[in-house]
């Protein structure tokens, strides 16, 4: 029951290439290449969580009637729950040093992980990019329209595929900028990531010092009560509902997490650190949101549940545009990390032949374009409605992968059969029927509130429902030995 690292010699790496195993995304880290310490994981999500979107949902707590600290309490009780589940998957990647695809064929076998690797890797973590591109067009569209009004005119009000001439022109710059970003490499992420976390906490911190001024303190906004609100559900489902949120907010990073833990100095950084990074940025995150949010509401006396909004309200023109760069730096990063690095990731692992890490930034991005995600922010109820959907995909999944790796794996993982040779037999080749079944489960059960309304707590707790049920049953079918066909 040990997570030491296995150390990975270069015969071990020569012998895998020679089975086939050549794209050097597949195979497990030697030690020189896992140069991720405690810091790397604990700068590593911070700009996954303060981004646009994750304020945005944050807002809407208190739309729905929920008082500010039940609010507050409930994202970190989230956030610490988040990170363990985080921490716990982790552990594989970095005791063997494999990356996510590798994990998933230790649970599903090597035909069997293809349909979850493509939800999280190809489906999951496109659609996200292609939200986050987009609320980050716009971030850039507010900044450059205070340094410059006349960029709104270009165009004379023409819009093409439901987008307008300066809203494609914000688009397309900054979606080179994700590339370019993800196109550089996690060398260059890990330094990213240190500079950037000093910025997301001088801007955070500091909007929240001002929230809490204009708003009169402590105790006007802990107070505070959304006029025409929700009425507010129960404290203890009101809690449950937050604390899904928060899970379904990092199923994608969870289940891939593996493509990072691969690169850990230890199995105590990437536990230590990301629980850590997750639980101090939620605290912040509590704080801030709620005293960004109410202050301006007060202030101003008009609620304005997006960040860009309240930003745009400023009267300081330099406080505004170093707010939105941050803002724009934040997004780029928590694009790079959280989506189009999984999504390449997994594209290799699918065409291996084919497809590089490179060519798999370049697919994965023109995706992104592709699918419209303006589109998807038309609806105001739809990041919630995103959120639920990716719970209900990859709770089941996540359940999964954790009882294969410590309930019947017993933290040990035969990597000669792993990394099996054509014709070799392996317990890892085919599909895991019984991983299969428990997922799809796990889903039905996560999205049968969609389709009946008595079950509608199933799906407003997407994650949960689709985690313990999926868990569960895999754990019922496995009471015998695995078997895969």
């Amino acid at each position: 029951m040990t997570s030491r690292e296995t150390i990975i010699t270069q015969e071990m790496i020569q012998e895998y290439q020679r089975r086939g195993y050549t794209t050097e995304e597949l195979l497990p880290k030697t030690s020189e290449k896992r140069n991720m310490d405690k810091k790397n994981f604990f700068t590593l999500w911070m700009g996954n969580l303060h981004n646009i979107p994750n304020y945005a949902s944050a807002g809407g707590f208190l739309v729905l009637g929920i008082a500010p600290f039940n609010i507050m309490l409930a994202l970190v009780l989230g956030a610490i729950l988040a990170g363990l589940v985080l921490a716990l998957n982790g552990r594989a990647s970095a005791k063997y040093g494999i990356p996510f695809s590798m994990r998933l064929r230790a649970t599903y076998g090597d035909k069997g992980a293809k349909l979850p690797g493509a939800l999280r890797g190809i489906v999951v973590a496109i659609a996200w990019f292609a939200l986050q591109t987009f609320t980050g067009s716009q971030a850039l569209l507010i900044l450059v329209a205070k340094l410059w009004p006349g960029v709104m005119n270009i165009g004379g009000g023409a819009s093409f595929l439901g987008l307008s001439v300066p809203g494609w022109i914000m688009f397309i710059l900054f979606w080179l900028a994700n590339l370019w970003i993800g196109l550089s490499g996690g060398e260059f992420l890990n330094k990213f990531n240190t500079i950037l976390t000093i910025l997301i906490y001088v801007l955070f911190i500091g909007m929240g010092i001002w929230g809490f001024v204009v708003g009169g303190g402590f105790g006007p906004i802990m107070s505070y009560a959304v006029e025409n609100a929700a009425a507010a559900p129960k404290t203890t489902f009101g809690y449950l509902l937050i604390m899904n949120a928060v899970l379904a907010f990092w199923a994608a990073p969870t289940v891939s997490v593996g493509d990072f833990a691969q690169h850990a100095t230890s199995d105590e950084a990437q536990f230590k650190g990301q629980i850590l990074g997750l639980v101090v940025g939620y605290i912040v995150f509590a704080f801030t949101s709620m005293f960004i949010f109410i202050g301006s509401a007060i202030h101003y006396g008009v609620a304005q549940w997006d960040v860009l909004g309240v930003i745009n309200s400023w009267d300081s023109l330099p406080a505004a545009v170093l707010a939105s760069l941050i803002l724009l730096l934040i997004t780029v990063n928590s694009n790079a990390v959280a989506n189009i690095i999984p999504a390449a990731y997994q594209l290799v692992a699918l065409f291996p032949q084919k497809i590089n890490y490179r060519s798999g930034v370049i697919i994965a991005s023109i995706l992104a374009v592709v699918i419209m995600p303006w589109k998807l922010m038309e609806n105001p109820d739809s990041i919630y409605t995103f959120l639920n959907a990716i719970g209900a995909i990859l709770g089941p999944v996540t359940g999964v992968m954790l009882y294969q790796y410590y309930g019947i794996d017993k933290q040990e993982i035969d990597l000669d059969q792993l990394y099996f040779e054509t014709g070799q037999p392996s317990k890892y080749r085919g599909t895991n029927v019984k991983a299969y079944i428990a997922t799809l489960v796990g889903l039905i059960v996560s999205l049968s509130g969609m389709f009946i309304p008595a079950l509608s707590l199933f799906t407003e707790l997407s994650w949960f429902s689709g985690f313990i049920v999926a868990g569960f049953v895999y754990a019922i079918l496995s009471m015998n030995q695995k078997e895969t066909i």
